[in-house]
């Protein structure tokens, strides 16, 4: 059994509410681009054990907003998001496909909200705040009536 699959029997069997929030998000509303990452939320009650749960069977580095969670033999990156914004994604999320394995996945509206939250803090590097507006421009050409939904500061910078 792989990463994903452990990982994803992990929180069903524990009966963790979680959906996918990153970049494997946007793949999972738009034609995918490859990726290693794996970005997810945590409902809130969820957030104080899932640390402990996930260092039974995970190495698991802790950061003050997030975990990162790996396995020998996988390139496979899980991070656990643990800013409290994107644990109110969880309850809208529904399941889609993500890396052929079918997740809970945040409403396109959340998948954008975060990305507009992470295209516009000026504390994470250039190159990622790029890939953000990346995928951003590419929502919006599958919804662009959520247009609405991006800052025009952000807008003036898609390519």
């Amino acid at each position: 059994m792989d990463l994903l699959d452990r990982f994803t029997a992990l929180l069903d069997q524990e009966k963790v509410q979680y959906c996918v929030i990153g970049g494997q998000a946007v793949n999972a509303y738009v034609d995918p681009l490859v990726s290693l990452d794996l970005d997810v939320a945590v409902a809130a009650h969820d957030q104080e054990r899932i640390a402990t749960l996930l260092a039974r069977d995970f190495r698991v580095e802790a950061f003050p907003h997030s975990l990162n969670v790996s396995a020998p033999g996988s390139d496979l990156r899980i991070q656990i998001q643990l800013d409290p914004r994107y644990a109110e994604f969880v309850p809208h999320a529904t399941t889609r496909d993500v890396l052929g394995v079918p997740l809970r996945v945040a409403r396109v509206q959340d998948v954008l909200r975060r990305k507009v939250w992470a295209a516009s803090d000026s504390t994470r590097r250039a190159s990622k705040r790029q890939k953000d507006l990346a995928d951003i421009a590419r929502l919006l050409e599958r919804f662009p009536e959520l247009r609405s939904e991006v800052p025009s500061e952000l807008l003036q910078r898609l390519v």
